[in-house]
């Protein structure tokens, strides 16, 4: 692997790993690669590309802020773009969802999220530091974010003991499962709650009804917890809406990230309603939110997420995801009947097929062989493509997935990859 001798890659056992793909360009929904080749990208880059690569009106926006200000601390200082991103971030959002607080990862804003549940209770006289999460969740890599993250997802195997204190649920879809939760709630020193609404991402692309969610809100407001949701994957469409969070399960706290910036640069935030942020102001200083990212609310980073937001508002991208839905829906059926398969399913701008076995890294190698970009892990290969995507593009993505799937029939069982 001499062409990468002084990297480390993430997820990746580097004394076994073939050397990765140079890239040398993106446009549109392609990757382009040094030997010439171009890749449809099928995963929208770690689900953060929804306007696809290169968009002329967030790269204009970004150049223009690049010319006036690209950085400034954020204590004691404010500037417009992350004015005008948390208006409007406070004017999409459900409820009263009005409160943002901006870093630079979708881990550090779950990080900041438990930080700041913690914190409600302490700084209303209560001591609370245990997290109801649930089974299948995956909410980051960092240390705070991956305690609650299902011990069972493999990500916890080399940090076993450093953990936030937190108890596991199924997420609550009937009686049975509704009544553990509520016992968990019920116990002593629960601060939150911490749910991916509507799909559970690297845990399985798992999905879930709303009604589920609305019964985990029901549940939360019955015991006095707040709930977090995480939307870092979940925002923006992905899931046919423009936020996963419906009307009668609105969180207390939000997370934000990936597509936020439509892919273009890092940010993240976490979104508190009014009455977790009231908890925080007072005479003490003690009681005030000591958190703060060196990079937070970045201005070139929130110049993209304001025009990021004008492409939702300008142009037809929950039609878009739409079309992407109903398409991958047929496209991706007949591969229902192929050996090994035990599910196949859609919501929005994704698309799921499940083996019945965990899936070799070695597949990834027949995706791009066939001119797409798909990463399998675990016992599912998974589509969530760039919202732009062409109709023909996106043939071209399932036909790949059912080729390779029925290809993959005979190979052996191998041990589980990484997203």
């Amino acid at each position: 692997m001499t062409c990468i001798d002084s990297l480390w890659l993430p997820y990746t056992q580097m004394a076994t790993a073939p050397a990765p793909l140079p890239v040398v360009g993106a446009e549109g929904v392609r990757i382009k690669l040094a030997d010439g080749r171009e890749l449809i990208d099928g995963i929208s880059s770690w689900w953060t590309m929804c306007h696809g690569y290169g968009h002329p009106h967030i790269q204009q926006a970004v150049a223009a802020q690049l010319d006036t200000l690209p950085h400034v601390m954020f204590a004691g200082l404010v500037h417009e773009p992350a004015l005008t991103l948390a208006r409007r971030l406070a004017t999409l959002l459900p409820g009263k969802l009005e409160r943002v607080f901006f870093s630079e990862s979708g881990s550090v804003a779950v990080e900041v999220a438990l930080k700041m549940a913690v914190q409600y209770w302490r700084n209303r006289g209560e001591q609370r530091h245990r997290f109801v999460a649930f089974r299948n969740g995956y909410h980051g890599d960092t240390l705070g974010a991956l305690s609650v993250t299902d011990p069972g997802s493999g990500f916890h195997d080399a940090l076993a003991g450093y953990r936030v204190p937190q108890v596991f649920a199924e997420l609550p879809c009937d009686n049975e499962t509704k009544a553990a939760l509520d016992a968990l709630l019920a116990e002593p020193g629960i601060a939150a709650a911490i749910v991916e609404p509507r799909v559970q991402g690297a845990g399985g692309m798992r999905f879930h009804d709303a009604a589920t969610l609305a019964a985990i809100r029901t549940a939360c407001d019955r015991h006095g917890v707040l709930l977090i949701a995480d939307e870092i994957m979940t925002g923006f469409g992905r899931t046919g809406t423009l936020f996963a969070s419906p009307a009668d399960a609105v969180p207390d706290i939000l997370c934000l990230s990936k597509a936020l910036t439509g892919g273009t640069l890092p940010l993240a935030a976490t979104v508190a309603a009014d009455h977790v942020f009231a908890a925080f102001c007072s005479e003490r200083t003690e009681d005030a939110f000591m958190h703060g990212p060196t990079f937070m609310a970045n201005p070139l980073a929130c110049a993209a997420a304001n025009a990021s937001l004008d492409l939702f508002e300008r142009e037809s991208r929950m039609q878009q995801v739409a079309a992407i839905e109903t398409q991958m829906k047929l496209e991706l059926e007949p591969c229902r009947t192929l050996p090994g398969v035990v599910d196949v399913r859609v919501m929005g701008a994704i698309g799921v097929v499940q083996l019945d076995r965990p899936v070799a890294a070695s597949l990834r190698p027949a995706f791009a062989q066939r001119g797409v970009w798909v990463r399998p892990f675990g016992d599912i290969v998974y589509l969530a493509p760039p919202f732009v995507i062409d109709a023909a593009d996106l043939t071209t993505l399932t036909t790949a997935v059912c080729e390779v799937v029925s290809e993959s029939a005979a190979t052996a069982p191998c041990l589980i990859s990484t997203p």
